[in-house]
């Protein structure tokens, strides 16, 4: 995928998490969100930095437009860009670090690309559920809202991860 394409159809996904984040809120115990796998389809070739960066002004973005808690995003979403790197070169392996090769579900396989969509998805959740609870939601609710939500957003995950990512076998 070109990197201009890549950039109208991730600000197009973030416009659209903002709708979720605005409309879609359909219990306390569930949280719909695109942008750990946003991040983890950022092509290869951007540093980490760099994609550290666009993850906080992404999660800021979409606080700030649409949350109301302005910074939870942000925190939660720059610890998935940190381990995006580690994560991809753990599940597909070095070559595709080294080479900057793009990944795809098709091209790799579901079941790697799922690992590595519930590992970020995981770590998201975690972090945002903890932040918002801030100590005063019981450990089961934490544990519950954790759970429904990985669960609802790994189907989201693998739809955003099939928009962002390409094949280009020939």
């Amino acid at each position: 995928m070109k990197t201009q394409n890549f950039g109208l159809i991730y600000f197009l996904m973030v416009l659209g998490q903002m709708v979720l984040c605005n409309f879609a809120d359909i219990s306390p115990l569930m949280l719909l969100t695109m942008l750990p796998a946003m991040v983890i389809c950022v092509p290869l070739t951007v540093s980490t930095p760099l994609c550290m960066i666009l993850a906080f002004a992404t999660g800021l973005s979409v606080d700030w437009l649409s949350e109301g808690l302005v910074g939870i995003n942000a925190a939660a979403l720059v610890p998935v860009a940190m381990i995006r790197k580690p994560l991809i070169r753990f599940s597909l392996g070095e070559d595709i670090i080294t080479r900057s090769d793009s990944f795809s579900i098709k091209k790799n396989g579901i079941g790697k690309i799922s690992f590595i969509i519930l590992v970020a998805n995981l770590i998201f959740l975690g972090i945002y559920v903890f932040l918002d609870g801030a100590g005063t939601r019981p450990t089961w609710f934490i544990l519950s809202r954790i759970g429904i939500s990985l669960a609802c957003n790994y189907i989201l995950a693998l739809i955003v991860t099939n928009i962002l990512t390409v094949d280009d076998r020939k």
